[in-house]
């Protein structure tokens, strides 16, 4: 079980299951997590950052800090979630082009647990990039959640049908484990 007080990172992708982050922030705070938001740039369309702030009690990061500014607490955890095509493609090949996939370079190296929790559909999931990133994220204990009793990719042009069952659950079960 999760030491109270322990900081996860959730990093947000901008896929339909994004607009509903606040579900997996509220599960992660009754397991005693402190939940730090991380929206790649395009994800903030797809959040209520002044919901996610206050719910969080703090401030959502998309961005490098300024000099001066406060840092964001070390993380002990991160969830990819939703995870995009683009964010995992990039994160398996060390790409550090945003502070979300800056904070995922580091992570292994620092040793910090990171569940990915794909949102993908069937056309992307059959392609060899996707299947050739997440073979080398779990060849580097990366815990990506694709495959029968996970996420399983939908039929294009469907996501929208199926963001109500996006398993945001699974990803702290992962964590337990």
């Amino acid at each position: 079980m999760t030491e109270p007080g322990k900081v996860l990172y959730v990093i947000v992708c901008a896929a339909g299951p994004a607009s509903d982050v606040d579900r997996l922030v509220v599960m992660a705070q009754e397991q005693g997590w402190t939940v730090q938001i991380i929206a790649t740039p395009s994800a903030l369309d797809f959040i209520d950052v002044p919901e996610l702030e206050k719910q969080t009690g703090r401030p959502v990061r998309s961005q490098y800090r300024k000099p001066g500014e406060p840092k964001s607490p070390r993380a002990d955890a991160i969830i990819v979630a939703p995870a995009t095509y683009n964010t995992i493609n990039k994160f398996a090949q060390g790409i550090s082009d945003t502070y979300a996939l800056g904070l995922l370079a580091e992570a292994p190296g620092l040793g910090i647990p990171v569940v990915v929790l794909p949102f993908v559909n069937s056309a992307l999931a059959s392609r060899d990039p996707l299947r050739r990133s997440v073979e080398t994220l779990r060849s580097e204990g990366i815990h990506v959640l694709l495959g029968p009793g996970q996420f399983e990719p939908h039929t294009p042009s469907t996501g929208a049908d199926v963001i109500d069952t996006y398993p945001w659950h699974l990803t702290l079960a992962e964590l337990d484990r």
